[in-house]
C-alpha cells in the first residue's frame, strides 16, 4: 500500500527530505527512446519503425492512397494488414478498425469500474502501459491544502483500492494531488504518432502533441489492457484550415469556441477534427491541446494537430528532447499527405477571430464578447457575476496562468481586487510548483483568488459551493462543459465558458457585461483603468519545477500482492457477469422514460456527490436517469409505474420492473448520451434491467458503451417516429433471431388500447458487436474467448 506525501505548505510545497521529481531519464541500452521516464520497456523508436513499415505496406496495397495525419496513426496501428487488399477496404465512416493502442489512461472515477472489470477477466497483468490518475474525487471548497487532506481521508478506501489494484496488475498510479489526467499525460506520456485511449471524454487533449488520443468507456480500456484489439469505426476527417495569427485578447480557447458555434454539439460525431494551415504554427503546444480538449464538446472522436516546432519546444521543455529528435527524424509520419481530400472543411482566420463566450447550458451557443452584453439583456440572463473559475484540464497551462498573472499584476498596481469570487485550479503538480516559484500563486491570492487543489474540482461538479445553493445566477469559467447543474448542482446557475483571460477580467469587473477590450474600471485613485492586452510566456524561462513526486510505479513482481474489496463496502463492489441473451425477442417492454430534449451522460448518471459511488454499481444505480426530463409530464425523476399507475423516482421504477422480471427500454432524442465517457450511463440501465435504448441519434462513446454492456442501441429510421411513441406504450423488438449487420430491426408499438403498429429501427452493430449482445456483454465474450484460447493452448 502506498503512503501519501506530507505537504510542506498549503500548496504542496517541497521541504527538506521530501522526494522531488527530476527530468532525468533512465539510461537505455543502445540509445533507445522509452515512452516516458516511467516506461522503461516500451520504446518510441519501435512505434515509429512500425508506423513507417505499415504505411509503406498500406501505400502498396492501396495504390499510393493519400492519408490524413489521423489516418496514418490509426491505420499504422491496425492489428493486422493481411485483410487489406485495396483502398476501398478502408472506408471512412464505414470500416470497423481493430487497433492496437500504445497506452491506456484512466481517471479515478472511471478507473474503479474499469479495474473491477479487469479483475473479473482473471488476467494477471495489463498488456500495455496503463496509468490511473486521482483527479476527480477531490472536492473543491476552502482551498488546496484543506480540500486535499479532506478528500484523502474521505476517499481512502477508493484510493487504497486503486493503488493496490494498480500495483497488482502492473499499472502506474498517480496519487491525489498529482493533477488532472490530461495535463499529466501531456507533460509525461503523449508523443507524436502515438495512439492512446483514455476513460475520459477529454482524452483528445493529447492531440496538441500530434498524438491520436481517444476517449472511451472502461470496457474498451479493459479490452486493450487485456491484450485484445480495440474496435473503432473508421472516423471521417473534418479539416480545420487555420490562417492568420491570434492577437490582442483572442486566445486558443476562442478557436474551439468559434468552431463549437459552427458545428454544434453533434457536428463532429463520427469524425476527427484535423487542424492544418499556416495559422497552426502561431499557436503554442498547450494552446493546441486546449483546442483538442474541447473538441469533445462537438462530439468529435478526437482532434489532432500536425507535428511542428512548437511541439518540439514543449517536448524539450518537459525533458523529452530525445522524443523531439526522433519526431523530427520521422516528421513525415506526423503530417497529412498533400493531396488528401477531407470529408468536409472549416476555415478560421485567426487574425479576424474575436474573443468568445459560450453558453449558457450548452457549449455551442457561441457569442463574441463584443456582442455578449446585448445577448445577456435580451435573454434576461443574470448580469451579476457570482464566481469566476479558471484552470481545469482545458486551460491550466503555464501560458494560461502567465497571461492571467499579467492581468492580475495590472489590477494590483491599480489597487484593484476581484469583485466576484475567483478560483484557480492548477492542472498538475508541475504547473502548481512552477507558478508558485514564479510568484503567480501569491499574486493570485493577493488580488483575492482562492487557489484550489491540483484536480478537476468545480469543472466536474466536485464543488462544495457555499455562497449560493439555489437561485438564478451567472458563473463564468475556463472549463469545457456547461450543462445545467454540472458545476454546482443548481439548475438555475447560468454557466458560461470562455478563456482564462476573459474570466479574470470579468471577475475584476464583477459583471458579465464587461468587455475588457473596450470597457473601463475605476482604480484606487478614482481614475479610469483599462486592461492592457494580456501577455504570458509560452514556456517558463527558468524551466519547469516538477514539484513533489506523486507517482507510484508498479512493482516488477506483484504475485504476492492482493486486492481486497470489503463485501460490506458502500463504495466498492465486485461485479457479477450479466446474463447472456435468452434467444428470444424482447416482448412488451414498458418504457421506463421517454426523455425529452437534451439528455447527456450527466442527465443519465450524474456526477458531483454521486462520484463516491462510481465503484459500486448497486449504489450508483440510484441516480439512473434522475436528470432526464420525462416527456409525459415535463418533470425530472418522476415516471409512471405501469403496474399501479403511480409516479415514482426513475430508479425506483426500474428496480420494481427488475424485481418483477420485466425488461424495459428508454426512448431518447438526438445526440443521446453526449458529454462524458462515463460507462456508468450504460452499466446502470443494464444492471437495473434495461434491454434497449431507442433514440433519434447517439453520441459515439455512449452508443459504444451501451453495446459493450449488452444493450441494444437502436435509432429510428425516421426521426419523427419519436413523436409517435407515448410514454405509456409497450415496445417489442422483433426479429432478433436474424439480427445481422446492416439489417434493420422492427419495433412493435402497443398502445394502451391494445392496438399496434410497427416501426423500423436502424443500428450500427457489426458481427462482433452482435456477439457482445448475445454473450450478455463484451466482457463476457472476452472471458469466453480467453478461456477457449487457454484450452486450445493446453490441448
Amino acid at each position: 500500500m502506498y503512503k501519501f506525501l506530507k505537504r510542506g505548505s498549503k500548496h504542496l510545497r517541497s521541504r527538506a527530505g521530501t522526494k522531488r521529481r527530476t527530468f532525468s531519464r533512465s539510461a537505455v541500452a543502445n540509445g533507445r527512446i522509452p515512452f516516458s521516464r516511467y516506461d522503461k520497456k516500451h520504446f518510441v523508436d519501435d512505434v515509429y519503425a512500425h508506423m513507417a513499415k505499415n504505411l509503406k505496406l498500406l501505400r502498396e496495397k492501396t495504390n499510393n492512397r493519400y492519408f490524413s495525419l489521423a489516418e496514418k496513426i490509426l491505420y499504422s496501428h491496425l492489428d493486422t494488414l493481411d485483410n487489406i487488399t485495396a483502398s476501398g477496404q478502408l472506408r471512412r465512416g464505414e470500416t470497423f478498425l481493430n487497433l492496437r493502442p500504445d497506452r491506456v489512461a484512466m481517471q479515478d472515477a472511471t478507473a474503479q469500474m474499469a479495474m473491477m472489470q479487469f479483475i473479473s477477466s482473471g488476467l494477471p497483468r495489463v498488456a500495455v502501459p496503463s496509468t490511473i490518475h486521482c483527479d476527480h474525487l477531490i472536492e473543491a471548497s476552502r482551498g488546496s491544502a484543506e480540500d486535499l487532506q479532506k478528500s484523502i481521508k474521505l476517499n481512502k478506501e477508493v484510493y487504497d483500492f486503486l493503488s493496490s489494484s494498480a500495483a497488482k496488475y502492473g499499472a502506474g498510479f498517480w496519487k491525489p494531488g498529482s493533477g488532472i489526467i490530461h495535463q499529466i499525460i501531456l507533460e509525461n506520456y503523449a508523443f507524436p504518432g502515438a495512439l492512446m485511449i483514455g476513460t475520459d471524454s477529454h482524452t483528445p487533449n493529447a492531440g496538441g502533441l500530434a498524438c491520436c488520443a481517444i476517449g472511451v468507456g472502461g470496457a474498451d480500456a479493459v479490452d486493450v489492457m487485456a491484450g485484445f484489439p480495440w474496435e473503432l469505426k473508421s472516423p471521417k476527417i473534418i479539416g480545420v484550415y487555420l490562417t492568420g495569427q491570434l492577437g490582442q485578447w483572442t486566445s486558443p480557447k476562442d478557436v474551439i469556441l468559434k468552431i463549437a458555434g459552427i458545428l454544434t454539439v453533434k457536428g463532429g460525431t463520427g469524425a476527427i477534427l484535423e487542424y492544418f494551415g499556416p495559422g497552426v504554427k502561431t499557436i503554442s503546444c498547450t494552446g493546441m491541446a486546449t483546442i483538442c480538449n474541447m473538441g469533445a464538446e462537438i462530439g468529435a472522436t478526437t482532434s489532432i494537430f500536425p507535428y511542428n516546432e512548437r511541439m518540439s519546444k514543449y517536448l524539450r521543455s518537459t525533458g523529452r528532447a530525445d522524443i523531439a529528435n526522433a519526431a523530427d527524424d520521422f516528421k513525415d509520419l506526423h503530417l497529412y499527405d498533400i493531396g488528401f481530400k477531407f470529408d468536409s472543411l472549416v476555415e478560421v482566420n485567426l487574425s479576424e477571430l474575436k474573443p468568445h463566450i459560450n453558453g449558457p447550458f450548452t457549449p455551442d451557443l457561441a457569442h463574441p464578447v463584443s456582442k455578449f452584453k446585448d445577448e445577456v439583456r435580451k435573454n434576461n440572463w443574470p448580469e451579476l457575476l457570482t464566481v469566476g473559475l479558471i484552470g481545469s484540464c482545458t486551460n491550466s497551462s503555464y501560458e494560461d496562468m502567465a497571461r492571467v498573472a499579467s492581468l492580475c499584476k495590472q489590477a494590483q498596481e491599480a489597487g484593484l481586487k476581484v469583485k466576484s469570487q475567483f478560483t484557480v485550479s492548477p492542472g498538475s503538480e508541475q504547473i502548481r510548483a512552477t507558478i508558485e516559484r514564479d510568484g503567480f500563486i501569491k499574486l493570485f491570492e493577493d488580488v483575492g483568488a482562492t487557489v484550489l487543489a491540483n484536480a478537476c474540482g468545480p469543472c466536474i461538479g466536485q464543488w462544495n459551493r457555499e455562497d449560493l445553493k439555489q437561485g438564478k445566477n451567472s458563473i463564468v469559467t475556463s472549463f469545457n462543459r456547461n450543462f445545467a447543474k454540472r458545476n454546482d448542482g443548481n439548475p438555475d446557475t447560468h454557466a458560461f465558458v470562455t478563456s482564462p483571460e476573459v474570466v479574470t477580467a470579468l471577475a475584476f469587473a464583477g459583471t458579465v457585461l464587461f468587455d475588457p477590450e473596450v470597457d473601463y474600471l475605476i482604480d484606487k485613485n478614482g481614475n479610469r483603468f483599462k486592461f492592457k492586452t494580456p501577455f504570458g510566456d509560452e514556456l517558463p524561462t527558468k524551466g519547469y519545477d516538477l514539484g513533489e513526486d506523486t507517482y507510484q510505479a508498479p512493482p516488477e513482481d506483484s504475485s504476492n500482492l492482493s486486492v481486497v474489496v470489503d463485501p460490506k463496502s458502500e463504495r466498492l463492489q465486485l461485479l457479477e457477469p450479466f446474463q447472456p441473451w435468452d434467444g428470444k425477442d424482447l416482448v412488451d417492454m414498458p418504457i421506463l422514460i421517454k426523455a425529452q430534449g437534451k439528455c447527456t451522460t450527466d442527465h443519465i448518471s450524474m456526477a458531483g456527490p454521486w462520484l463516491k459511488y462510481r465503484g459500486h454499481l448497486e449504489n450508483i444505480s440510484n441516480n439512473l436517469y434522475i436528470g432526464a426530463t420525462n416527456a409525459e409530464n415535463g418533470k425530472q425523476n418522476s415516471v409512471k409505474n405501469i403496474k399501479d399507475g403511480k409516479y415514482y423516482a426513475v430508479p425506483d421504477v426500474a428496480r420494481a420492473y427488475k424485481a418483477n422480471g420485466l425488461k424495459w427500454c428508454v426512448i431518447g432524442d438526438s445526440n443521446f448520451g453526449e458529454g462524458s465517457s462515463r460507462e456508468h450511463a450504460a452499466l446502470e440501465p443494464r444492471y437495473l434491467g434495461g434491454a434497449a435504448i431507442i433514440t433519434k441519434s447517439f453520441a459515439r462513446i455512449h452508443e459504444t458503451n451501451l453495446k459493450k454492456q449488452g444493450i441494444l442501441a437502436l435509432t429510428f429510421a425516421v426521426e419523427d417516429d419519436y413523436n409517435k411513441i407515448s410514454p405509456t406504450d409497450k415496445i417489442s423488438i422483433i426479429g432478433l433471431e436474424n439480427f445481422k449487420p446492416g439489417e434493420p430491426l422492427t419495433a412493435r408499438v402497443k398502445k394502451t388500447d391494445g392496438s399496434t403498429f410497427d416501426l423500423k429501427l436502424n443500428h450500427s452493430f457489426n458481427a462482433n458487436q452482435i456477439e457482445w449482445f448475445k454473450a450478455g456483454s463484451a466482457l463476457n465474450l472476452m472471458k469466453k474467448r480467453q478461456s477457449e484460447k487457454t484450452q486450445n493452448a493446453s490441448a
